[in-house]
């Protein structure tokens, strides 16, 4: 398994990874509209998104984040694992990308919108990072240190 910045050519398996993991929480499986054009929602902006790409080069995991515009803090997104293989290090190793590159750039705080009931597993993963909540159970964030 090894990471990557977002390419094109994974849209499609990206989407239909998503959906799945979605599916797999008990959601309906919609689709965000800005994953229909990461290079738009997220790239051109000078954010950026990761891909957990498997050795059969399929799409097993995924996040990016957005800049709060007058800040030095950015939201988390599109975090999913592939639901068959949960648990196995791929959402530490996507984190850790995403949380290093954060760092690096001078980024201060890291905020996340857990969705509501059913992501119980997601509160317990940021939590193990550092993460507390903010503003109600939904809401989490974690200052970063140099």
């Amino acid at each position: 398994m090894r990471i990557i910045p977002y390419e094109a050519k994974y849209r499609d398996d990206m989407i239909f990874m998503i959906l799945e993991a979605k599916d797999a929480l008990g959601r309906v499986p919609g689709l965000n509209a800005d994953l229909l054009d990461i290079r738009k929602n997220y790239l051109d902006k000078g954010d950026m998104f990761w891909l957990a790409v498997s050795e059969d080069d399929r799409v097993i995991g995924s996040i990016g984040y957005s800049a709060i515009p007058g800040t030095d803090d950015v939201r988390l997104h599109r975090f999913y694992v592939k639901a068959s293989m949960k648990r196995q290090g791929i959402g530490t190793k996507l984190y850790l990308t995403a949380e290093d590159y954060l760092r690096s750039i001078g980024k201060k705080r890291i905020l996340i919108h857990l969705g509501g009931p059913g992501y119980e597993a997601s509160r317990l993963f940021y939590r193990h990072f550092g993460y507390e909540y903010e503003q109600d159970e939904n809401y989490m964030a974690k200052a970063l240190e140099k």
